[in-house]
């Protein structure tokens, strides 16, 4: 049972409890007016202070589509944060006023922190360069869909992997599932960070690191793409020099296996041609799909609809 716990990380669900949203995630896809109006008079708080397309919006739709509603506010500058109030202290005011908050956050760690202070749960909508765990249901959930399990594959994540939060977040996800093989395709001023790989050797997870792309595709199963996020980087002759160094097109998705799925949390800049959207390996768009189905999932849980 999930009911009143926060996210923060992946870890804080245990396998069972996801495969239990998968579950209902799926119902709802089935029939979308299952769970309709199940958090009727219930208040959904979303606190972002970054930018955000669909993470916020499939959170909306979800709150919506189950009979609840939203307020909060979509970037810090109309928050009282842009008078110096500390985010202990927002935390305090959401809390007082809505049943669930969902937070995303430049700064590490300000999840973890949002949930001591809180008095209802809260959801890590991402957290700078550490997690984005509601980001990782919904990756599983697509890979489950699609592939029909999580277990016995090999994934690729490509990009930028040293301030990809959804991409350490889905890894050690997948540490946790049977006979995953992980393969991290990046520039060496981009590699996973060392504490992301010493969990995967923990768990005794196979994974390798390359910097080519195209020697790698015929191994996948599953591609995730990455953007290199230009508001990491501190400075911008290193962004450019690195901003498209990988990019996947029709030539180069031709040497994957035709069961392949290319992922990409999104948004997208140059890193995926749209010329290869048409494809029916391309999913990023079902998988934005999905996310919303999972995020319906999580909420009738956390606030005990089901």
């Amino acid at each position: 049972m999930i009911e009143g716990r926060s996210l923060v990380e992946p870890e804080d669900f245990s396998l069972s409890e996801m495969e239990s949203l998968f579950s209902l995630a799926e119902k709802i896809e089935k029939d979308e007016k299952y769970l309709r109006e199940c958090l009727k008079g219930r208040l959904l708080a979303t606190l972002f202070f970054e930018p955000s397309t669909r993470t916020r919006l499939s959170f909306e739709a979800a709150m919506l589509r189950l009979g609840g509603n939203c307020l909060g506010f979509a970037e810090p500058g109309s928050s009282s944060a842009s008078k110096g109030e500390s985010l202990a202290d927002t935390i305090r005011m959401a809390a007082s006023y809505a049943d669930a908050i969902v937070m995303r956050n430049p700064k590490e760690g300000a999840a973890l922190l949002a949930s001591r202070y809180s008095s209802v749960p809260v959801i890590n909508a991402g957290d700078g360069g550490h997690h984005h765990p509601t980001q990782t249901l919904t990756d599983l959930l697509t890979i489950r869909r699609l592939l029909g399990n999580i277990e016995n594959i090999t994934v690729g994540f490509c990009g930028d992997l040293k301030f990809g939060r959804t991409v350490h977040s889905l890894a050690k996800a997948l540490s946790r599932y049977p006979k995953i093989k992980m393969i991290f395709i990046s520039p060496a001023e981009l590699v996973l960070p060392e504490y992301i790989k010493s969990i995967l050797v923990k768990q005794k997870v196979q994974f390798e690191e390359r910097e080519g792309l195209e020697e790698s595709m015929n191994e996948l199963d599953v591609l995730y793409m990455t953007r290199v996020q230009r508001e990491r980087f501190f400075n911008e002759d290193d962004y450019i020099r690195l901003k498209d160094i990988y990019v996947l097109n029709g030539e180069k998705l031709s040497l994957a296996k035709k069961s392949a799925v290319v992922l990409h949390p999104l948004p997208r800049v140059n890193e995926i041609s749209v010329e290869i959207d048409d494809d029916p390996r391309a999913a990023y768009f079902k998988q934005a799909k999905y996310g919303m189905y999972v995020r319906m999932a999580l909420l009738a849980s956390i606030l005990g609809a089901i």
